[in-house]
C-alpha cells in the first residue's frame, strides 16, 4: 500500500510515517518546501498541485493545517483558515478522486464541538458547535468533503482527536510541562475539570485501522486515551514522572478566568480550568479498536524524551 501524508514533518505526521514504515507501508511525505525525502508541494490553498504527490497513491492522510496562532496578525482570521482548511483540503481531495485514490482520511479537530464539553462528553452523535473560526474552517471541510464522496465516491473518515500529546510535543502542553518541573506554586488547586488527551501513539495507531477496515468508510471518529484527568491530576503526574512534586494552592475558578481575560490570555485559561472530555465508545465499537497504550503509559514516554533533550540542550 503506498500512503501520501501531509504536514509529514509535523508532530503528529512525523509520528504518523514512522508508524505506517513500521507497518511495511510506503509513504509519500507531502511537506510545504523542499526537503530531502519528500515532496514538497508549496503552499496548501485551493490552488496546489498534488499530482506528483499522489501518484500511485491509495490513501491520503491529510494532517496540514492552519492551527490556532496566539497572536494573530490577521484582518480576517476565518479567511485565512478557510484558504487552508477548507479550500485547500477539498483541492486535496478532489485531485485525490480524479487520481484513483480509494480513501481520504482527514484528520479535523475537537474543536468542531467547541472549546468545552460541559457536563457531558463530546460524542460523534452531538451536533458540532465550534466556537472559533478555526473549529469552524474543519467543519466547513467535513462537510465538503461528504459532498465530495457522494459525487466521487471517494471513501472519507473523519478523525477528530482533542489535546495531542507525545515525545517532541510542543505548545500548550510542553507549557505544561515546564510549568510542571519549575516547582513554581500555581494556583490550580480549585480547578475541577475534565479532559481527554490523546497520546500520539494511540493516534497513529487509529489512523493505521482506519487506512484498510471497510467499516471506516464514510465514518466521523472521536479518539483518546480513553480516560479523563483534571489539570491538577495530570501535572501531578508530570511531575512525578520527573521525580518531582507540584505545588499547588487554591484559587477561585472565576479569578482565574477574569484574570485571564484581562491579561489576554482567557483561551489558555479555560484550558487549564474548563472541561474537555471525549466519549470514544463509537470508535472502539465500529473499529473493533482499543487505545494500545494508557494514559500513564504516555505521560511516562512523554516525560522521558523532554527530560532526555533537556539533558542535552
Amino acid at each position: 500500500m503506498k500512503v501520501l501524508v501531509t504536514g509529514s514533518n509535523g508532530f503528529v505526521g512525523g509520528h504518523l510515517c514512522s508508524t505506517l514504515e513500521s507497518a511495511g507501508i510506503e509513504v509519500v511525505r507531502a511537506v510545504r518546501n523542499p526537503q530531502p525525502g519528500a515532496t514538497a508541494v508549496g503552499p496548501i490553498n485551493g490552488k496546489t498541485g498534488w499530482s506528483a504527490a499522489l501518484t500511485g497513491v491509495e490513501v491520503v492522510v491529510h494532517l496540514a493545517a492552519r492551527v490556532h496562532i496566539l497572536k494573530d496578525a490577521s484582518t480576517d482570521p476565518l479567511d485565512e483558515f478557510r484558504k487552508v482548511n477548507v479550500a485547500g483540503t477539498l483541492n486535496l481531495a478532489r485531485q485525490a478522486a480524479q487520481a484513483g485514490v480509494s480513501r481520504f482520511i482527514f484528520i479535523s479537530s475537537i474543536a468542531v464541538h467547541g472549546l468545552t464539553s460541559g457536563n457531558h462528553p463530546f460524542s460523534a452523535r452531538d451536533i458540532p458547535a465550534p466556537h472559533d473560526s478555526y473549529g469552524l474552517s474543519k467543519l466547513e471541510a467535513e462537510q465538503g468533503l461528504k459532498e465530495i464522496s457522494a459525487e466521487t465516491g471517494l471513501q472519507c473518515v473523519v478523525v477528530r482527536p482533542p489535546l495531542v500529546y507525545g515525545p517532541g510535543v510542543g505548545a500548550n502542553f510542553l507549557r505544561l510541562m515546564k510549568l510542571a518541573e519549575s516547582g513554581i506554586p500555581l494556583p490550580l488547586g480549585a480547578v475541577h475539570n475534565l479532559r481527554s488527551p490523546v497520546f500520539v501513539r494511540n493516534l497513529c495507531d487509529l489512523i493505521l485501522q482506519c487506512l484498510t477496515h471497510p467499516a471506516a468508510a464514510g465514518q466521523t471518529f472521536l479518539v483518546s486515551d480513553d480516560g479523563d484527568v483534571s489539570t491538577p491530576e495530570l501535572l501531578r503526574m508530570l511531575s512525578a514522572a520527573m521525580n518531582k512534586k507540584v505545588r499547588l494552592f487554591p484559587m477561585s475558578v472565576s479569578i482565574l478566568r477574569l484574570a485571564g481575560r484581562l491579561t489576554g490570555h482567557e483561551g489558555e485559561m479555560t484550558r487549564l480550568c474548563g472541561s474537555l472530555q471525549v466519549d470514544i465508545s463509537r470508535t472502539k465499537e465500529v473499529l473493533g479498536w482499543a487505545p494500545p497504550f494508557t494514559l500513564e503509559q504516555g505521560i511516562r514516554e512523554t516525560v522521558r524524551d523532554y527530560m532526555s533533550a533537556e539533558r542535552k540542550s
